[in-house]
């Protein structure tokens, strides 16, 4: 049983007992960026895509809804402006949040220096500290070589100058996955620590985990519409990754790579061979000297004058680089996927799930959190809660721990307030049946707001409270301690999902990490079992007419 195993346990029982240092406050005033700063790297600025044909969200949200998808729609790879369109809708920076909510930054935001800028993807604490690398090998339409994207200019900066495709083709290892083998273009995912952990001290190892989800889960859903496949490995050579990029590994850890499939002519074909002279007259070979090994320069400009070590996070990290290369066995994560919803008790039938044709782009710019403006005066649908819950249900990282998608790990749990037709409770779904089974009867407001740490939720107005679970210690079991990221990264791309289905049934949505997951345990009688609530999802409508400022046309 390795650290991951603690850490978890003490995630889980942070509500009751506080994760060290207890007495941790912010240093608000020194906060790092929100994204890194290469002074002196050459910029180059990508395409909006704007004038791509968007594809339904529908298509990246539900895979049966995939194969409906126009041929015309379907993309033979990714291009310039394909790639640079899923960037700006995921990371990239799309608006200003400024509506009335009842979040405890609303002060700030008319400030430009607080400004909140919305991204189609979900961020832990609205941190985003995931810094994505381009590495470009021939194929690709730039010089070949590392290129950071900067999410403030929706531009890249170029970190390095020729193909280093083949470095990471063998940091990922001979086993990796037939697809990550045979491209030259990759997405590197890294997670600055201190991005995230100056705000939650060693609470952040759970916090950015979620976010790799997120992110990786955005480019599924965008990918996905358009008949493409992203799949993130997350088991390479992670410390040569790091050497690769120039960034120390307790500083910033390599959390996943993203091959790429590249529309054109394949750029994997070796040379042919040089004849060379006769054998007999060949110079003998020098003696061998250290390998040269090319990386990036660049040094990332830290704007905190203070910067802490904790060292929970520093030991979840080498926790999960110890045996970074050592890809789980074929079938390994079976023993942990989600476990069959529980048989008996009162059952009410869900109708089947379907998205209105809303593009894709819409749904991702139209992602917000509702911050207290759930009403519910207006229910939540049937037809509407299965839609979300269908499209939860089905989501996974996918990647080299399981290629064929074929092992759900996350369970679905219902707390229903106002949902037409199905009386107050709480139930677990059942995605093969439809339906949802009666868990606990009876209202389930108060309890939802009493075991919520923050006030910015109205969690009794939400039609609906979501909470995914995933058995996070038996994935640790299955593939070891670098697992953590792929469970905790699942109950991330759950939140991400989530709220794009609530964007494209313009419902209300948001996802919190605030709550006493033990309380969660003893309501739903889990403790028996392994099963880890790691977030609360409220869905439902919001206050007619709410108070906001159109930034774009003031």
């Amino acid at each position: 049983m390795g650290y991951a195993h603690e850490y978890a346990n003490a995630v889980m029982h942070r509500g009751r007992i506080p994760m060290e240092p207890a007495d941790f406050v912010p240093d608000w005033a020194d906060g790092p960026r929100k994204g890194k700063f290469y002074p002196g790297a050459e910029t180059y600025p990508l395409p909006d895509g704007d004038d791509l044909a968007d594809a339904p969200a529908a298509h990246g949200l539900l895979p049966a809804a995939r194969g409906e998808a126009d041929p015309g729609e379907r993309a033979a790879g990714f291009t310039l402006p394909l790639l640079s369109a899923m960037l700006k809708d995921s990371y990239g920076l799309t608006g200003r949040r400024l509506g009335v909510q009842a979040n405890s930054d609303l002060s700030g935001l008319p400030f430009y220096t607080h400004a909140n800028w919305s991204r189609g993807t979900a961020g832990g604490g609205g941190l985003y500290p995931v810094s994505v690398y381009w590495v470009s090998g021939p194929s690709g339409p730039l010089t070949p070589g590392i290129h950071y994207y900067d999410v403030h200019r929706h531009a890249v900066q170029r970190l390095l100058a020729g193909d280093v495709s083949g470095q990471v083709r063998e940091a990922l290892g001979a086993d990796a996955p037939a697809e990550a083998l045979a491209t030259d273009q990759y997405l590197v995912l890294g997670v600055k620590y201190w991005q995230n952990a100056f705000k939650y001290n060693s609470f952040s190892y759970h916090v950015v985990s979620t976010d790799l989800g997120t992110v990786v889960q955005t480019w599924r859903i965008w990918a996905g519409a358009r008949g493409l496949r992203t799949a993130p490995v997350l088991w390479f050579d992670e410390p040569r990754l790091n050497g690769l990029l120039g960034v120390a590994g307790e500083e910033e850890g390599v959390f996943a790579v993203v091959p790429l499939r590249w529309d054109g002519p394949a750029s994997r074909t070796p040379p042919p061979a040089v004849p060379g002279p006769d054998p007999a007259h060949r110079p003998a070979a020098p003696e061998p000297g250290p390998a040269y090994r090319p990386a990036v320069r660049y040094r990332d400009v830290e704007r905190s004058r203070t910067v802490l070590e904790f060292p929970t996070v520093l030991a979840m990290h080498a926790a999960t680089v110890a045996r970074a290369a050592d890809r789980p066995a074929p079938g390994a994560l079976a023993a942990a996927a989600a476990l069959p919803a529980p048989a008996g008790g009162t059952r009410a039938a869900l109708p089947a799930p379907a998205f209105p044709e809303i593009p894709v782009r819409r749904a991702l710019r139209g992602r917000r959190s509702s911050f207290g403006r759930f009403d519910a005066a207006r229910p939540v649908t049937p037809a509407q809660l299965s839609a979300v819950l269908a499209a939860c249900a089905a989501t996974s990282l996918g990647g080299d721990a399981d290629p064929a998608d074929a092992v759900p790990l996350a369970t679905l749990y219902a707390f229903v307030n106002h949902v037409e037709g199905i009386e107050p409770g709480a139930y677990a779904y059942d995605p093969d049946a439809g339906e949802l089974r009666l868990v606990v009867p009876g209202p389930q407001g108060a309890f939802l707001q009493e075991n919520y740490f923050l006030a910015n939720y109205n969690l009794e107005q939400a039609g609906v409270v979501l909470v995914p679970t995933v058995r996070t210690t038996a994935v640790l079991d299955a593939v070891g301690d670098r697992g953590y990221r792929l469970a905790v990264g699942t109950a991330g791309a759950v939140a991400q999902t989530f709220y794009v289905a609530a964007a494209a049934l313009e419902l209300g949505a948001g996802v919190a990490l605030g709550f006493d997951n033990i309380s969660f345990v003893e309501k739903l009688g889990l403790g028996d079992g392994d099963e880890a609530p790691l977030l609360i999802m409220p869905l439902g409508h919001e206050r007619p007419r709410p108070a906001d400022f159109r930034h774009e046309i003031a």
